[in-house]
């Protein structure tokens, strides 16, 4: 399952690079063979419902996310929330869990990642979970990346990590897109 979702984004932003073109039938024939898991008799006291980042005094309900039908990671519906892929590994589990922001509102407002290039190494990141004790991270670095990084990102197995993305780079207002994606990784110091 792990390897279909990283090929899944590997393959969207591969796409969005220009390297291959897929049409639309292909990537969504790909993305429905990825169903999101079950709720029902799962264990969900590990989920997250909150984010926290007090040195960017951040404090942003969770939404889970999955995959679009087109191949692209879904984003939250909200600009002060965060999405976490929730096809992939959950915060404090082993391997990449994944959160996503907006950068900026509709409106050009500044959204819930807007100062995220701000974190230096060793800020805390805590997660805050439905009936579990909160999650803490700590910054292990940044970088900013073109479209096609998904193998990176998603693809860490060795330990416990939770990498945050927002928007960066220019805005193509063409695409309605940004140019870059920045990306914070953060490894988990304190929970289960």
């Amino acid at each position: 399952m792990r390897k279909k979702i990283v090929l899944v984004f590997l393959l969207f932003f591969l796409t969005l690079s220009g390297i291959i073109a897929y049409d639309k039938l292909s990537i969504q024939s790909l993305a429905s063979t990825i169903a999101a898991p079950s709720v029902i008799g799962q264990d969900t006291s590990g989920d997250p419902v909150r984010l926290k980042i007090p040195i960017l005094q951040i404090d942003a309900a969770v939404e889970r996310v999955g995959v679009l039908l087109d191949g692209q990671m879904d984003v939250p519906k909200k600009s002060d929330n965060v999405g976490w892929f929730d096809l992939g590994s959950v915060p404090g589990s082993s391997g990449s869990a994944v959160m996503a922001g907006h950068f900026d509102g509709k409106n050009g407002s500044p959204a819930v990642f807007a100062k995220l290039d701000e974190l230096k190494v060793g800020d805390k990141v805590i997660v805050e979970r439905t009936t579990a004790s909160p999650l803490v991270f700590i910054v292990k670095g940044t970088r900013v990346y073109d479209p096609g990084f998904a193998d990176e990102v998603f693809g860490q197995s060795d330990g416990s990590h939770l990498n945050l993305i927002t928007c960066d780079g220019t805005w193509d207002g063409m695409k309605k897109s940004y140019s870059k994606r920045l990306v914070v990784f953060t490894d988990l110091v304190q929970g289960e």
